[in-house]
């Protein structure tokens, strides 16, 4: 491990519980974002993000030496201690982070191993200490800060007072009356309560994105212990009753749920590459339960941490990656099942807010994307039975869509083109807005959502068949998109429009979103003009870690993401790279050339990022330009 603060604080962890909790930091423990901690549990699962134990730090001490593992960056950017100077190794576990410290400069002298990781299905989060190396005991404090506020925001403490209590094996913490109370016990150290302010935790990461940037935490207490070479030490951060605190117990159940994980996805042992298996640990992560209006618990996606929720668009656009290729077919299953109970006037929800109010239906795309969906599951599963019961649900979407439902979305009869949008509202998937300015509009007929409309109607046709239903309605639409979607063709330039119709005419702008009229099952383009997209995109989108979101020789591109909000927002759709395409573009390449290991050479860059940024994951977007550095949801 390079122990420079520059890698150890710039590579950063996560852990999560299934229902929308979850853990998170820098190798080096310097807090550099808001949403940074041991235990954001999910309040409201899965959202009702709170966090609650912020960090931990901790001093070994070995006869009359003293050493801080931990580190801290205060308000004008100054660093103490510096503990990441110990830090021997780190490395991913499965999915859990795993530090070992060197505690003296002398290697041999003192190995301390520190693991961190979440119970699936509670807001409970285990830290681990085990010492495995040493000549004498080792005696090793550990400092609780605390807090109470939703992940967005930050704290300024005051005369802010907690009531921190001393119960057996540890501390109770409440923040204030009708707040959930947690606990922090260990199995082995002894506890005492505090109750003191620390202000001006510099937010590194947040100052580079313009935000707000000093948060203060409370000391709720202290845990000390002496290990013996060969012991460890258990600390449980956790909203339930009785956590249980066998810390070695619960490190088994962790691994052998992960071992599970990687054998239902079936993937051969000797022919698939370590990172392969390392993204179905990753996958895992995003699915979470979503208690239902009827009682009952579905499920659902985050669509990306730490700051997401479960977003319609995501979950569909991810579901065949994250539960099917992955061997959980019944996770896809409840997932679309949850999901039919939200369809209203023939639209999925674009979002549930985190505060828990009703679902946003602004969108045009997560609709279709939801037929994509179907199709892979089914194709996955051939489970009739599931078809049969969301059939009807699937023909009132088409028919809402046809007939003209929210935002103008609905079907031009003279061509077979869907036409959604109105000034004020984003509705495709470049969707970002600053007060009342819409970054990327795209009000007209957008190229990828009429791709999906058009594959929508091919899967109804389908669908009809195999359920012995009438299907000649869905393949006449089909027909004729087929032949409006011809008009998005310019064949001067070489590729599609990017919107048709739009209040200024078509949209010329070079950008990603026709290659899915290629990567989607059925493509509405000749070969000839899928060439020329996969060819056009590569050559002036495609980057090692996606496609840009705008041509570089457009005027509005943007090719770095930084600054304030307004200044990120404005950059989002317009030149930022967007990881989540390079597939599609795989996928395109594929059918067009026909060479496999041309398409699967895209991906080899990926493989390596998951070793930088969010280790063991993928970045959610990248710089338009080299270094193409890594931003967005890590």
């Amino acid at each position: 491990m390079n122990s420079s603060l520059e890698v150890a604080g710039s590579r950063e962890w996560l852990v999560t519980n299934g229902i929308g909790g979850y853990a998170s930091g820098t190798v080096a423990g310097q807090l550099t974002r808001r949403y940074h901690g041991y235990l954001l549990a999910a309040l409201d699962p899965p959202l009702g993000r709170t966090l609650l134990l912020a960090k931990l730090d901790e001093t070994v001490r070995t006869g009359d030496a003293a050493y801080p593992l931990f580190t801290n960056q205060w308000s004008g950017g100054h660093i103490d201690p510096h503990g990441y100077r110990y830090i021997k190794s780190f490395h991913l576990d499965g999915s859990i982070p795993t530090w070992r410290f060197t505690a003296e400069d002398v290697p041999s002298e003192a190995r301390l191993e520190k693991r961190i990781w979440m119970e699936p299905g509670a807001n409970t989060t285990y830290i681990h200490y085990t010492l495995t190396q040493t000549g004498r005991p080792l005696t090793l404090d550990l400092k609780a800060f605390a807090n109470y506020r939703d992940f967005h925001s930050l704290t300024q403490g005051g005369k802010w007072q907690m009531a921190v209590e001393s119960v057996s094996r540890g501390l109770r913490v409440s923040a204030f009356s009708g707040a959930v109370p947690f606990t922090l016990l260990s199995d082995r150290a002894e506890a005492t309560p505090a109750h003191e302010w620390y202000s001006g935790f510099d937010l590194a990461v947040e100052r580079y994105r313009g935000m707000e940037h000093s948060d203060d935490h409370l000391l709720v207490g202290h845990f000390q212990a002496t290990l013996e070479p060969g012991q460890s030490l258990t600390l449980v951060a956790s909203t339930a009753e009785d956590p249980a605190l066998d810390g070695q117990a619960a490190l088994a159940e962790r691994r052998a749920y992960e071992r599970a994980l990687v054998i239902q996805a079936g993937l051969p042992e000797k022919t698939t590459p370590a990172w392969i298996r390392r993204l179905v640990l990753a996958a895992d992560q995003f699915i979470v339960d979503r208690p239902l209006p009827d009682g009952t618990t579905g499920k659902s996606i985050i669509a990306g941490y730490p700051w997401f929720g479960d977003w319609g668009r995501d979950t569909m656009i991810s579901l065949p990656g994250l539960a099917l290729v992955s061997g959980r077919p019944e996770v896809a299953r409840t997932i679309l099942r949850t999901y039919a109970q939200y369809v209203d006037g023939g639209m999925l929800p674009n979002r549930f807010p985190d505060s828990g109010q009703a679902p946003e239906y602004n969108t045009v795309d997560a609709t279709l994307w939801y037929f994509m969906a179907m199709r892979a599951y089914h194709e996955a599963t051939g489970d009739d039975e599931l078809l049969a019961e969301l059939f009807p649900v699937l023909a009132g979407i088409i028919a809402h869509h046809q007939q003209g439902t929210r935002y103008h979305i609905g079907l031009d009869a003279a061509d077979g083109l869907l036409y959604a949008g109105q000034p004020g509202v984003q509705l495709t998937w470049m969707d970002a807005k600053v007060d009342e300015w819409v970054v990327t509009p795209r009000i007209g007929k957008p190229v990828e959502v009429n791709a999906l409309w058009y594959n929508a109607l091919k899967a109804m046709a389908r669908f009809a068949r195999q359920l012995g239903r009438p299907d000649e309605a869905y393949e006449t639409a089909a027909e004729l998109t087929r032949q409006g979607f011809q008009r998005f063709w310019n064949e001067t330039a070489g590729y599609c429009y990017d919107v048709l119709d739009g209040p200024d005419g078509h949209d010329l702008a070079l950008r990603p979103n026709q290659i899915f009229a290629i990567s989607l099952p059925d493509s509405p383009l000749s070969v000839e003009q899928q060439r020329a997209v996969v060819n056009v995109t590569g050559r002036q989108l495609l980057t090692p870690y996606g496609q840009r979101s705008l041509a570089a020789d457009d005027p509005a591109y943007v090719g770095h993401y930084g600054g304030d909000i307004m200044a990120r927002d404005g950059a989002y759709h317009q030149g930022t790279v967007w990881g989540w395409l390079l597939g599609s573009y795989c996928l395109a390449h594929y059918r067009v050339h026909g060479d496999r290991e041309k398409a699967l050479s895209f991906l080899a860059p990926m493989a390596e990022h998951l070793d930088s940024a969010g280790l063991g994951s993928l970045s959610e977007i990248f710089d338009g330009e080299r270094p193409f550095s890594p931003h967005g949801c890590y």
